[in-house]
């Protein structure tokens, strides 16, 4: 009995994890993510944002996108792409160019690497920085 309520808890758990990172904003971190569900659900644990959100990654049904030196964000969009980041404000977009997969067979032809995807992050300035500078 204890197993389904913690199952059904956990799906519920998901589906409110999933219905914020729709309404977040581009690719929120762990806090993002947990300050929103908190205004609405204030028992909800940080550490069950964070499972949550690497389980529902692992599952491929969000992204998690590493960058070195920074917390992890997650992306709604769970087909691969590519990001750009702004180098002022910090601010994170998907960039609409076709992934390109010769790029893998390209690198593993280079150095004999294994490579089964690849990541690529813009960076730069945004608009709204851009009109600022």
């Amino acid at each position: 009995m204890i197993e389904n309520n913690k199952k059904t808890r956990n799906t519920l758990q998901k589906k409110i994890i999933l219905e914020t990172l729709e309404g977040v904003g581009s690719h929120p971190t762990i806090e993002d993510v947990y300050v929103e569900v908190k205004k609405t659900y204030p028992a909800i644990s940080k550490n069950t944002i964070y499972r949550n959100l690497r389980q529902l990654a692992e599952d491929g049904v969000i992204r998690r996108v590493s960058l070195t030196g920074e917390p992890e964000r997650y992306d709604k969009i769970n087909t691969r792409h590519y990001h750009f980041q702004c180098k002022i404000c910090g601010m994170m977009s998907d960039i609409e160019v076709e992934y390109f997969e010769g790029i893998n067979e390209a690198a593993r032809q280079n150095k004999g690497f294994q490579i089964d995807e690849h990541d690529v992050m813009f960076r730069g300035i945004c608009p709204q920085c851009g009109e600022i500078c």
